[in-house]
């Protein structure tokens, strides 16, 4: 892996990018988290994970990551939470495995983040994945604890509730 920094467009992600972002989170989820998460984990909640969300695709708060060529290369955004009035919680953030360390996720988060700020939003929180603790945490963000998401058949995903202060 590379130490390249690519050029990178970040802009919001249009229906057109659904197919895209459903491969990205597809290759790219089960071999980032391979390392922080057990075989049992990998088979059952990993594939619930990488799938793109339509909704969240045309939300007009989720991102994506575009290389010169218009590969998107990366995803993610936020959503205001619907109780806790200028609080929102982080999204489907991926990173393709081949280009990690190339500033991708920085780059994608910073946005996503001063987005967020432009929108009034001045608390973020994040059920980040064990993988992606370390990133979350140089961009500021303190680790409240381990949590276990809900997923679809009774599933559990082991995470790492994190949060950040605009």
């Amino acid at each position: 892996m590379t130490s390249t920094r690519l050029a990178l467009t970040i802009r919001p992600s249009e229906p057109r990018d659904l197919a895209a972002v459903d491969a990205l989170l597809a290759r790219s989820y089960p071999t980032l988290l391979k390392a922080d998460y057990p075989p049992s984990i990998m088979v059952t909640a990993v594939p619930l994970l990488s799938r793109a969300q339509p909704a969240l695709i045309t939300s007009g708060t989720y991102y994506v990551a575009e290389t010169e060529q218009e590969e998107i290369v990366g995803a993610g955004g936020w959503t205001a939470k619907r109780r806790i009035r200028a609080a929102a919680d982080i999204r489907h953030l991926v990173t393709d495995h081949r280009r990690v360390r190339q500033g991708i996720g920085r780059k994608l988060m910073t946005h996503v983040l001063a987005e967020a700020e432009v929108a009034r939003i001045r608390r973020v929180d994040c059920w980040a994945t064990r993988t992606a603790v370390p990133l979350y945490q140089s961009l500021g963000f303190v680790t409240l604890g381990p949590i276990e998401v809900p997923l679809s058949g009774g599933i559990r995903f082991p995470a790492v509730q994190m949060q950040f202060t605009l």
